[in-house]
């Protein structure tokens, strides 16, 4: 693993140095060295390139939302990336998130009442807006907005959905393991005792099938679940969750062992981790969906992506596994 880490620290990427620096080999949040790195992140290319269509404004001309190159998105990936907190320049992108998320046009299309059975919303969009400002720093007094609709709509199994068609006991991976990080962080960072039980809660929806896998016969509840990715959006799958399980302090629950044992096959012979799957496509201005303004490594199954490679370590390390 030792060499595995040591080709993470000569990365050309400052975010891949400051992910395996802080997670893997544990070095302070507030140290000048983490510090500086973050600063490197913030003046880094990646980031450029993330930030370049922004206008005159401050803002994205696109609808917040636009895949993946809205400010949505790019706020989402600025906080996964270790950009610095309490960047005021980032004041109005927050802004345009927000005020879409107070809009008529979030509150009829993306909020659904129907006649019986849970509210159906798509929770990966308040989970991520909301872990996202947090992460950055970006306090706002709507972010309470976003909390209130998790609260209000988690559904009777811990979870939550968007899918009209669903029945109401069961929700989705997809919509959950964002609202659940969200959560957690809003619960550490507030000491806010409804969101830390809604977010043990919304673990319960992956542990009780041990991140993957059907209660009823043990069957994989989607293949694509089990493929490796980076960035994963809104996309639930192995290295996510059991991320996010990491983060919130559940990668210790027995439950996560078949997960962490398929992470640790996955592994290469050079210690990396492949990308198996991309969500995105990168492109130059587009209106395409899923285009991305930076690549992240692309897909192969023998090379190490840096990306994937830095989160599963940092995983492996929470479960302590940190041997082989």
């Amino acid at each position: 693993m030792a060499s595995t880490i040591d080709r993470l620290l000569l990365s050309a990427e400052p975010s891949i140095r400051y992910k395996a620096r802080l997670h893997s080999l544990g070095e302070s949040p507030g140290s000048p060295e983490i510090r500086q790195l973050q600063e490197e992140i913030r003046a880094s290319p990646r980031v450029a390139g993330l930030l370049s269509e922004r206008g005159p404004d401050g803002r994205i001309p696109s609808h917040p939302y636009a895949r993946f190159w809205g400010a949505h998105w790019v706020l989402a990936t600025l906080a996964d990336l270790g950009y610095p907190a309490g960047d005021k320049t980032l004041r109005p992108l927050s802004d345009q998130v927000l005020e879409w998320i107070a809009s008529t046009e979030y509150e009829t299309r993306l909020i659904r009442r129907l006649k019986t059975g849970p509210v159906r919303i798509h929770g990966s969009v308040d989970g991520n807006a909301l872990f996202a400002m947090l992460t950055l720093g970006l306090r706002d007094p709507r972010l309470d907005i976003l909390v209130g609709h998790l609260l209000d709509y988690q559904w009777p199994d811990g979870g939550w959905n968007c899918d009209l068609d669903a029945t109401g006991a069961t929700s989705s991976f997809d919509e959950t393991w964002i609202p659940f990080r969200a959560l957690a962080l809003h619960a550490r960072l507030t000491g806010n005792s409804a969101s830390r039980k809604a977010a043990i809660r919304a673990a319960e929806v992956f542990l009780s099938r041990r991140m993957c896998w059907r209660r009823s016969d043990s069957r994989v509840i989607r293949e694509r679940y089990l493929e490796l990715q980076y960035p994963s959006y809104w996309h639930y799958g192995l290295l996510p969750g059991l991320k996010t399980m990491a983060e919130a302090g559940f990668i210790g629950d027995a439950r996560c062992k078949d997960a962490l044992d398929l992470l640790e096959s996955k592994r290469l012979s050079d210690g990396g981790f492949p990308a198996e799957k991309a969500y995105y496509h990168a492109m130059a201005k587009s209106t395409r969906s899923g285009r991305s303004l930076v690549s992240w490594g692309g897909v192969s199954g023998r090379h190490l992506n840096e990306w994937v490679t830095v989160d599963a370590l940092a995983v492996l390390k929470a479960a302590g596994r940190t041997s082989g």
